[in-house]
């Protein structure tokens, strides 16, 4: 009984800043276990995880690097690991044990998801007994690999690896696993397709499970979509549109890179530049809501007020919150 009182105070303060289904988001709380194991020096190492199926857990590959004999946890109980199949260059693995008596959680698929749309992150932050759960919102997705990979702003600490990103209704959409270092971060997760593979992978007995992910990668190897977020976030302008350029070397197509070069030349002073890149990056995806936003900036300092109507009209159609967003931005939320 006091560990459901926790659980519904946690949703409590949640639901202060989203509209969230409580019952439905009180059931994901209840898909999210804890991963524990000793490590080579005696101490405990530890991870989140979610049910995803009848006696399965998905969870990340890299917490189980430096144990022999891991296992899942809830409260005072645990449960053994029978067998686990692993991802290593993806960074998952699908554990199985014997009589879990955990409901799966509720599968999302990647066509779901949206710039902005509200999410949960449901784990066991900095170890503690009980999920916890930050609310954020979807910032962007990359395709990556047969997957899209989540970019949020909902955050989550060390142990929270391997938890869950769930929507508002608390279907699963990915797995939590890795930041960007410092304050402010962006935070990372992986796509719950990636499972339909994970589940034809060879069984295997033996721990730790050991080998590099591609989040792991030397700066210069790793995704642009991770190459650009330090140059961003420590708006280094010129180094982001080196990365975007040769972003679009690589895709051309990709609306997220054109935004990217759009966001440097913009800080750089080179307007012109800037809004060319966006609008490339809106011809390429129309729900690009961050290009948007900066061709209304750049039009609002021109006096293009028609411009400024117009992108107010195709943020309201796609999410009325944005709108709001976009006409507090402005300064214009009743003549945008």
């Amino acid at each position: 009984m006091r560990r459901l009182i926790l659980l519904l105070a946690l949703l409590g303060m949640t639901n202060a800043a989203l509209a969230i289904d409580q019952q439905k988001v009180l059931a994901a709380m209840q898909t999210i276990v804890m991963v524990r194991g000793y490590n080579e020096t005696g101490g405990l190492s530890y991870g989140s995880g979610v049910v995803v199926g009848e006696n399965k857990v998905m969870t990340n590959c890299h917490i189980f690097r430096s144990t022999k004999q891991p296992w899942v946890a809830r409260g005072e109980d645990s449960y053994t690991i029978v067998s686990v199949q692993a991802d290593r260059w993806h960074d998952l693995c699908l554990l199985t044990m014997q009589s879990l008596p955990f409901t799966p959680a509720q599968l999302a698929k990647g066509h779901e998801l949206r710039r902005g749309q509200e999410v949960l992150s449901i784990g066991h932050s900095n170890g503690v007994p009980i999920p916890l759960t930050s609310a954020g919102v979807i910032k962007s997705t990359y395709h990556f690999e047969g997957g899209h990979i989540i970019r949020s702003s909902a955050p989550f600490r060390m142990g929270a690896s391997g938890s869950g990103i769930f929507d508002i209704e608390g279907k699963l959409l990915g797995i939590n696993t890795f930041k960007t270092p410092g304050k402010p971060a962006y935070f990372y997760s992986l796509p719950i397709e990636w499972l339909d593979n994970l589940e034809k992978l060879p069984v295997e007995t033996a721990f730790p499970i050991v080998g590099k992910a591609f989040w792991e990668e030397d700066d210069d190897k790793k995704p642009f979509f991770m190459q650009m977020a330090i140059p961003e976030i420590n708006q280094d302008w010129p180094k982001l549109a080196q990365v975007a350029q040769k972003w679009l070397e690589a895709d051309p197509r990709n609306s997220d890179a054109w935004y990217e070069l759009g966001a440097a030349q913009e800080n750089l002073n080179k307007m012109d530049e800037a809004k060319s890149a966006y609008q490339q990056a809106v011809k390429l995806d129309a729900s690009n809501t961050d290009a948007l936003f900066r061709l209304g900036v750049i039009a609002q300092s021109v006096g293009d007020k028609a411009t400024v109507h117009s992108v107010s009209l195709a943020i309201a159609i796609m999410d009325v919150n944005l709108a709001q967003e976009y006409g507090h931005l402005l300064g214009c939320e009743m003549e945008c």
